[in-house]
């Protein structure tokens, strides 16, 4: 690491730890700080990934759906209707319909996760109301997959950061930890809506182009996140499995399950050395938070995950973060 953030990092720590009146030994001193670094380092990363998406959103609405009166599913469906029917700056409509969302976030995800997301959603409104993309073509087709493209590729990048950038899916979170619905079934209910709303007040056709531009953009962003679906089974396997299976519960507030395992990499006739696997399920907008957790405790754990359509019981839909 640069020797400049190094010393920002180290003299950070010490004022923390000088504002609590803590005295710590040189281990819990070298370990505040690399829980520091982690914590650097994923925001960095974290808030490039979120900028870019931001930008790839912008282009997508104004180098394509904008200029051309297209829309699109979700709450930026919702700001583009409103815009054409009442001509209200679309990036007023964006901030103005997404703050039940943001307020939701809150209690549905994690504090964190809502106030990247707001963050996220204001620099996306400024981005469109001030840069000057140019229309890039007035071919239909070409509008409709390229401008879900780079707006799904905007909000894929985005939730890899850690946020959203468009309110839908909390609200699917919130509904489905109360109701039996999936997450996939709230948002695709929640979209048709939309599109029989603009098959009504505009045309069937700009309804048709509207959920060809969403396919385009769900399957970006499915791509973008590694074809994550709503909820991730993780395993972890780590000497440090009881720090992480308290920081599941502590600081993501999520359930976890310990299984008894035995390491199977050993020679012929060599003792399996016995490990607990610890094994969670989240939703995809947490993962970045697991992500951050775990290599505070252990950067070196072996990690496999996989995709699960839904999830009924446990802690998953009754217990949001902390």
């Amino acid at each position: 690491m640069n020797p400049i953030f190094q010393y920002l990092i180290v003299e950070t720590v010490k004022h923390q730890l000088k504002k609590k009146d803590k005295k710590a030994s040189s281990n819990q001193f070298e370990k505040e700080v690399q829980n520091v670094k982690v914590e650097f380092i994923h925001i960095v990363r974290d808030s490039f990934l979120i900028l870019l998406g931001i930008l790839s959103a912008s282009f997508g609405l104004k180098g394509f759906l904008l200029p051309n009166s297209f829309i699109d599913g979700g709450v930026t469906g919702i700001s583009l209707i409103t815009t054409e029917l009442t001509g209200i700056s679309f990036s007023i409509l964006l901030i103005g319909i997404n703050i039940p969302f943001l307020i939701m976030d809150f209690s549905t995800i994690s504090k964190q996760f809502a106030i990247k997301s707001i963050i996220a959603i204001i620099l996306l409104a400024i981005s469109v109301h001030l840069i000057p993309f140019i229309s890039i073509t007035n071919d239909s087709l070409l509008i409709a997959v390229f401008g879900g493209f780079f707006l799904g590729l905007g909000i894929g990048l985005s939730i890899r950061g850690g946020a959203v950038i468009d309110g839908t899916e909390v609200l699917a979170v919130f509904i489905s930890r109360r109701t039996s619905l999936t997450i996939g079934d709230i948002i695709l209910i929640f979209n048709i809506m939309i599109f029989s709303v603009a098959a009504y007040v505009f045309t069937i056709e700009i309804a048709l182009y509207a959920i060809l531009t969403y396919l385009a953009a769900s399957k970006t962003v499915d791509f973008v996140v590694i074809g994550v679906e709503e909820y991730i089974g993780v395993t972890i396997i780590s000497d440090r499995n009881e720090e992480i299976r308290l920081a599941i519960i502590e600081k993501l507030g999520r359930g976890c399950t310990i299984y008894s395992g035995k390491r199977g990499f050993a020679k012929r006739g060599e003792l399996l050395k016995e490990t607990d696997i610890v094994y969670t399920l989240i939703t995809r907008l947490e993962l970045s938070k697991l992500h951050t957790e775990i290599d505070k405790i252990d950067k070196d754990a072996f990690i496999v995950m996989h995709s699960i359509k839904d999830a009924k019981g446990g802690m998953i839909k009754k217990r949001p973060l902390e």
